[in-house]
């Protein structure tokens, strides 16, 4: 039987693309706030690894980076969400800005419109997001 509390994927990730600024960005985020958010540190930080980068000028218009619109939907609910992808400290679920630190956050972070990820949530369950549109911030 699975643990319940598991937060490590288990399916192939897609690629993922990053400017050179924010990979430095959230690496130094994932490193402050592994005590605080171990979780998601761990998985930003095994993005940011993953990630092909990219000068800041160069990355296309279509993947998310920290200050991007994201619209994307969540297989499990089926619910479509607008959101920002901010740094912790301009996070406002209210005013639909999420952290780079949250698990969804994480889970965004680099993908291109059209792209999906099973990704942990909260409750340590896999979810698929997928990104419907990117704008810039």
């Amino acid at each position: 039987m699975a643990n319940a509390t598991t937060v490590r994927p288990t399916t192939r990730r897609p690629p993922i693309l990053l400017s050179d600024s924010d990979h430095d960005i959230l690496i130094g985020l994932a490193a402050s706030a592994a005590r605080r958010t171990p979780d998601a540190a761990r998985l930003l930080l095994e993005e940011a690894d993953r990630a092909d980068l990219v000068p800041a000028g160069r990355l296309p218009r279509d993947v998310v980076a920290l200050g991007s619109h994201v619209t994307f939907t969540d297989a499990a609910t089926g619910t479509t969400r607008r959101v920002q992808l901010v740094m912790p400290a301009e996070a406002d679920i209210g005013q639909g800005r999420i952290s780079i630190l949250s698990l969804v956050g994480a889970g965004l972070i680099g993908l291109r419109a059209g792209q999906s990820i099973d990704w942990p949530v909260q409750d340590g369950r896999l979810r698929r997001l997928t990104v419907v549109e990117v704008a810039p911030g």
